[in-house]
């Protein structure tokens, strides 16, 4: 009976394992996330390397791979310094607010089918609630306290900066992620994790949702605090953001706390975009049982591996983004076309649920998506907004870096101005002659006969012979 609850994917049938199973369950995915961050610190090192051209971490064990537990010693060996005017209590509790969430969210991800374990039929999945993914949300949000809690209790103005833009990241790319999300919701019918995974049985959401696929995968990189997207942490203007007033294994919690967040938001991207621990097509259609049994668990870590490749391919190549840049993408680009994006799902998903045929949404879909687009570019050509005298607008006022007293960038609209070029060599030359001819040539006089004294023909001679000699004396200089 509970097989079959399950396979109908009612909710209802979690909860009701022994509560030994239910340890172990607990216990082991605690475990596997500690292994994943070990391996997923020597494996970012080794690939970072790899794109530049380096060797990596080699010396600790074989081939590297203990370097992760060497670094931990170090740091579990350091000494826990606390400044002057931290708040110690803050500053210890910021760390673990920061990375128990992390560990939470897992709670609800399907990591397979169901299982035989120790003679009992168990499903690859701690529980699961009718609102899984609001779960997800709502535990992830608290987790970004721990991090404006360490920049308040640092007692220093680098950390607070990066707590607050962490905040101001958690929030500007909150929205984008939760409208990705609830185009998965009018798909699959269900909030729930496994319901929307067995929802994907015949054609993932990364094929039918493309556009909620990238929105949420740029969001998952703002909402990880990593590159480009690493503002609270930016070494050129914060130090090291929020965290740096902290040593020793504080450091190492929130570093923690980061790689477990990667992991969780790959996760949470395999099981609403790619099919959660199903196999891909290919293997399915040569191998009948490649979603039953514990190989799903092996599909699922493999899926997990290629976001955390995504991750270090984003530290390796992009430069990290300008504050107003990171922010003008959450919310002048990812939530616009989020909302037209979930409103575009929900006219087709009803047409859907009336009984068109799918080549009658596909045609309805791209003539409606022509239609808004020749509407939009007639009224950028009609209504678009006039200079009050007419013709064209007026110039921008010129744009002085150093009118504060300290170099500032350019605003959107305006520009530097041009750098004054060096002429060349043979034009310097030129001129300075052309200069002393014109500075001699004026206070010539003759004898009457049209040709100049021998005075003056002297003088005028030896002022040019100086200044020429003057002027290639600067430019070899």
């Amino acid at each position: 009976m509970h097989a079959q609850v399950l396979a109908a994917g009612d909710v209802s049938g979690f909860g009701h394992d022994p509560w030994w199973i239910m340890l172990i369950k607990a216990v082991a995915i605690v475990v596997f996330l500690m292994v994943s961050v070990i391996w997923a610190i020597v494996w970012e090192r080794k690939v970072v390397g790899w794109m530049q051209l380096r060797i990596g971490p080699n010396r600790t064990g074989p081939w590297g791979l203990l370097q992760s537990f060497a670094d931990a010693m170090k740091m579990m060996l350091k000494e826990d310094l606390v400044v002057k005017n931290a708040d110690k209590f803050v500053l210890v509790l910021a760390p673990i607010v920061a990375v128990v969430p992390s560990f939470m969210a897992w709670a609800v991800i399907p990591f397979g089918p169901e299982v035989s374990m120790f003679g009992h039929r168990t499903a690859l999945q701690l529980t699961d609630l009718p609102v899984g993914l609001l779960y997800i949300l709502a535990v992830t949000s608290v987790g970004i306290y721990g991090f404006v809690l360490s920049g308040w209790a640092s007692g220093s103005t680098y950390p607070l900066l990066g707590g607050l833009r962490s905040s101001a990241q958690m929030i500007s790319y909150e929205i984008a992620m939760g409208l990705s999300f609830a185009a998965v919701f009018l798909f699959s019918g269900s909030m729930s994790t496994s319901q929307i995974v067995a929802a994907q049985a015949h054609t993932w959401y990364v094929a039918l949702l493309p556009v909620s696929f990238l929105v949420y995968v740029i969001a998952m990189v703002g909402e990880t605090n990593r590159a480009p997207f690493d503002l609270p942490e930016a070494e050129g203007e914060l130090v090291s953001g929020y965290s740096t007033e902290y040593s020793s294994m504080k450091f190492g919690t929130f570093m923690l706390a980061e790689y477990i967040n990667m992991y969780t938001v790959s996760a949470v991207c395999a099981t609403l975009f790619l099919g959660g621990w199903r196999a891909p097509a290919p293997i399915t259609t040569i191998w009948a049982g490649a979603n039953s049994g514990w190989f799903p668990l092996i599909w699922f870590v493999i899926k997990l591996q290629i976001g955390l490749f995504f991750f270090i391919w984003l530290r390796g190549t992009l430069p990290r983004f300008r504050y107003d840049q990171f922010m003008k993408l959450g919310w002048k680009v990812l939530i616009p076309v989020s909302l037209v994006w979930l409103v575009l799902v929900a006219v087709v998903r009803a047409m859907k649920n009336e009984g068109w045929q799918f080549g009658r949404i596909a045609l309805w879909t791209v003539g409606g998506v022509l239609v808004l687009l020749i509407l939009a570019l007639v009224w950028d050509a009609v209504f678009r907004r006039k200079p009050a005298g007419g013709g064209e607008p007026a110039p921008e006022p010129a744009f002085d870096p150093m009118a504060g007293g300290f170099p500032v960038p350019p605003l959107p609209g305006q520009a530097l101005p041009p750098v004054p070029r060096r002429a060349p060599r043979a034009q310097r030359r030129a001129a300075a002659a052309r200069a002393a001819e014109a500075e001699t040539g004026g206070t010539d006089t003759d004898d009457g006969d049209g040709s100049p004294s021998p005075a003056n023909a002297g003088a005028r001679s030896a002022a040019t012979t100086s200044t020429t000699g003057k002027g290639a004396e600067r430019d070899d200089r």
